[in-house]
């Protein structure tokens, strides 16, 4: 008898975290009496004189943002890490153990209207975004060991400001996913000889299974031992370390694959997704020389499961066993894969030719 993935529950490995995902397929199938409707969508004006992203408006701390036309960038007013740390004792209990963390928190606003987010705006609006985002990382790396460029999209995601914005938080030490990533790479090339990630890229492109978004450059998986219901592994098909060793060519593909994959994200339940995302590419220390196990991507956690308003909530036997999955990776791709690319909210601005 065969196995069919999509109908039995199984575990899969995630050889980036180290760490077994339980996939339990049937539980997509079980009554479910909460809602389900699509809740009317809330009207973000293109400008808000409260919001103090907008161009020339103040901040919290007192600062007005200049009348920005493109991206803008500042120092973030209630920062999470800060250059000026104190050293921690050094004599410590071993269940007692702290270091010093020492960094800086930066806020990037993608577009000056509050209006657009990512798949809405143009293809050249966001190369200009991937090159902002490439210009900071350049700037931090050279104080930081770790760069982080991310962007929480949407209140479920916990982002409070509409106004399309991401962050980027640049630290001492290297944390605790990077470091897993770090690690596990490593240790696969050693042992397979291979980049794992290079070789994932490859064979899920030969594959298609789990294949969302696909182009010359670039390819968007749902990853085969994905967490989230419609979890996205963002990849370049050549190896590439870090954001700034991309080409031209490459930027320009990226902003296509990404404003192909969000307005997949959007058409789904047709609302704004929210969304965690970040990137990952190869640390910035003086002792990270020796990074070729690394290859550059982006993770995408979107919540969302069945609707608009039905997310997944990582608890009871994901806080305290292991993660566990409601559809394969194949069925999420699927759905996915089969969006139209055209953004829902423009359909009816197309005009429809004569016969």
């Amino acid at each position: 008898m065969s196995f069919d993935y999509n109908e039995h529950q199984h575990i899969r490995f995630n050889p980036l975290k180290d760490e077994w995902v339980l996939v339990s397929p049937h539980r997509m199938k079980r009554p479910w009496a909460g809602q389900i409707e699509k809740p009317e969508e809330k009207k973000v004006p293109e400008y808000d004189p409260s919001n103090p992203l907008c161009p020339g408006n103040k901040r919290s701390s007192g600062a007005v943002n200049p009348k920005y036309t493109g991206t803008f960038v500042f120092d973030n007013d209630f920062p999470a890490l800060q250059t000026g740390s104190p050293d921690v004792p050094g004599d410590q209990h071993p269940l007692f153990q702290s270091q010093v963390a020492r960094g800086e928190c930066k806020v990037m606003c993608f577009h000056p209207k509050s209006n657009l987010t990512l798949p809405l705006m143009e293809k050249g609006e966001i190369v200009t975004v991937i090159e902002k985002w490439i210009e900071v990382y350049n700037e931090l790396r050279q104080k930081h060991r770790w760069v982080q460029i991310f962007e929480n999209k949407g209140a479920m995601m916990g982002c409070s400001n509409p106004h399309p914005h991401c962050q980027v938080w640049a630290s001492s030490f290297l944390p605790n996913e990077p470091a897993a990533a770090d690690r596990n790479q490593r240790k696969y090339l050693e042992t397979h000889g291979k980049n794992m990630l290079v070789e994932y890229a490859e064979m899920e492109a030969r594959s298609g299974q789990r294949t969302v978004v696909e182009n010359q450059h670039w390819i968007a998986v749902v990853p085969y031992w994905a967490t989230w219901p419609y979890q996205i592994l963002l990849l370049p098909k050549r190896h590439v370390l870090r954001l700034p060793d991309l080409s031209d060519e490459e930027k320009a593909s990226l902003a296509e694959a990404m404003k192909s994959l969000l307005t997949k994200y959007d058409n789904l339940f047709e609302t704004s997704f929210p969304y965690s995302m970040g990137w990952h590419g190869a640390p910035t220390g003086s002792g990270d020389l020796d990074c070729d196990h690394w290859q550059l991507h982006a993770h995408y956690y979107p919540p969302l499961l069945r609707s608009s308003t039905v997310r997944k909530f990582m608890v009871g036997y994901e806080m305290l066993a292991q993660p566990q999955r409601d559809l394969t990776a194949e069925q999420a791709a699927d759905n996915l894969r089969n969006l139209p690319d055209i953004h829902y909210k423009l359909k009816s601005k197309q005009t429809v030719p004569f016969s």
